[in-house]
């Protein structure tokens, strides 16, 4: 009896030395996205901090494919130990879900929220040659000429697509044509050459172009001005009520994942966030950081997104079988 006793005991204590030694290994930090993107720039800068916190080495890995329904369904069937964690995106818990008709994972029950790591707001930017320089002008304009001026985006049914698709409606019902690219690069590109009058895009790429004067942003798609460029006036300090357009990150492991770790991870990347070097780099990357993130306000939060983003999609008519 006494030596069950014992057994138990060294049990126990062996459990709970396992479960306070969390990460006893690497963690791995899952990015549905190409390496050097926005989403990866941002697990970079969060996973060399995370290694710092903790003591354990946090390794970023790229799983692309399928609008990052491939990288997020790797997560989604790991195992919840805390050691296989998403880089989380508008695309894999917002927007692909209404896009695609079938999907790998479900977006709510097959993940555990941790924390979101910051929102990086999008601009409306026109070719420079375009003879308007606020949100008012190009609402006139594009009014006057139904059908005459492009939109561009990253691809049918991406971000960009829907950031044009909420605009046309919120302004009234702008006839515009939507030019969709394979990728934001090329359709920057067209941007610039004059191929196309017209784009959303996330404010990193934006704002190089319109610092050597090859663009001109005329509107914020966040509902505050953006850090970055705080003299930029949002679409809806111009007019265009309740619009907002952006892109976020956030950390999410798989569904099951013990409250513990969770506590664990969240607490880590609130200390990660709380370092000013790491808000500076995050800003300069066009991050707008979420400090005061919880694992309930995430999953409030990605909810609220799948409920926003549904009705867009339906109506912009865009899928993917």
């Amino acid at each position: 009896m006494k030596t069950l006793t014992l057994l138990l005991a060294v049990a126990l204590a062996s459990g709970a030395h396992a479960q306070e030694a969390y990460p006893a290994k690497p963690v791995r930090i899952v990015v549905s996205f190409a390496a050097g993107g926005p989403t990866d720039q941002v697990a970079r800068i969060m996973s060399a901090k995370l290694t710092e916190v903790t003591g354990q080495t946090f390794l970023v890995e790229n799983k692309t494919g399928a609008g990052g329904n491939i990288g997020a369904d790797v997560v989604a069937k790991a195992p919840p130990d805390g050691y296989t964690l998403l880089m989380a995106t508008v695309s894999t818990h917002a927007i692909n879900p209404g896009l695609y008709k079938s999907m790998p994972y479900d977006p709510v029950k097959d993940f555990t929220p941790v924390m979101q790591v910051g929102v990086t707001p999008c601009v409306l930017a026109v070719n420079p040659a375009l003879p308007v320089t606020d949100v008012k002008g190009l609402v006139e304009l594009v009014k006057a000429n139904p059908g005459k001026y492009s939109y561009g985006s990253s691809g049918m049914g991406s971000i960009l697509h829907l950031c044009g698709e909420q605009f046309k409606t919120a302004a009234g019902g702008l006839q515009m044509v939507h030019v969709p690219y394979r990728g934001s690069a090329p359709m920057i590109a067209d941007l610039v050459g004059g191929q196309i009058a017209v784009a959303f895009d996330a404010l990193p790429t934006v704002l190089p172009q319109v610092q050597a004067g090859k663009l001109r942003a005329i509107g914020g798609a966040m509902a505050a001005r953006a850090r970055a460029m705080p003299d930029l006036p949002t679409l809806q300090e111009q007019g265009i009520p309740g619009y907002e357009c952006y892109t976020w990150n956030a950390i999410v492991a798989p569904a099951r994942t013990p409250a513990p770790i969770v506590a664990t991870l969240s607490e880590a990347m609130r200390k990660a966030l709380a370092d000013p070097l790491i808000l500076k780099r995050l800003e300069g990357a066009g991050v707008d950081p979420t400090p005061d993130s919880t694992p309930e306000k995430l999953g409030e939060f990605i909810r609220t997104e799948l409920a926003k983003w549904a009705p867009i999609i339906r109506a912009s008519g865009a899928h993917v079988d």
